[in-house]
């Protein structure tokens, strides 16, 4: 294979549990789910974002007064109103995340309508790094990011409890160091 991590957009319809459909070969394994408590995280983080834009519109409304033309009273309820709908979605995509260790490589996936998967052969890894924010350190989690030799290739495994995540790294790079291919 000479790609770094393959990504297959064509992915199978995922089952009403969110787990990826018989056409993938997962040698009997399957799906690894990250946290549910991610979901916060996630809520959290959109949230925010609906806030600063009701705050921008009503700075608009304020500062602006008279003189303002009515398309920000239309443009930023609307897109408050889809934040809102994105917020709530945060546990489904929360649970469509997943990820399996194959023999040769970490098959990903995230998504709800659109789903994508990333096959990252074990080869191909160059580093492996948990990090945590201050709202992941809250929660006891943290995102694993792989880099492999391919710029285009930017893979996040977020939500993992944090031993956990130290774990699978550590069994990321023995596999990778046993797998070196030609780097």
């Amino acid at each position: 294979m000479n790609e770094e991590a393959t990504e297959h957009q064509d992915a199978p319809p995922a089952d009403t549990n969110g787990a990826a459909a018989a056409a993938w070969p997962t040698n009997g394994a399957e799906w690894q789910r990250v946290s549910p408590s991610y979901a916060w995280a996630d809520l959290g983080l959109n949230m925010l974002l609906v806030l600063a834009v009701a705050a921008a519109l009503v700075i608009v409304a304020v500062v602006g007064g008279s003189d303002v033309p009515p398309i920000p009273y239309i443009v930023l309820p609307t897109v408050i109103a889809l934040l809102l709908v994105n917020a709530l979605l945060a546990f489904r995509r929360v649970r469509a995340i997943g990820y399996i260790l194959r023999e040769d490589d970490l098959l990903f996936r995230r998504g709800i309508l659109f789903e994508r998967v990333i096959a990252v052969p074990y080869g191909r890894l160059q580093l492996v790094d948990v990090t945590r924010g201050p709202l992941l350190r809250a929660l006891g989690l943290a995102t694993l990011k792989f880099v492999t030799a391919s710029a285009a290739t930017g893979v996040h495994l977020p939500g993992l409890r944090f031993d956990e995540a130290e774990q699978l790294r550590d069994r990321l790079v023995e596999l990778a160091e046993t797998r070196r291919s030609g780097l």
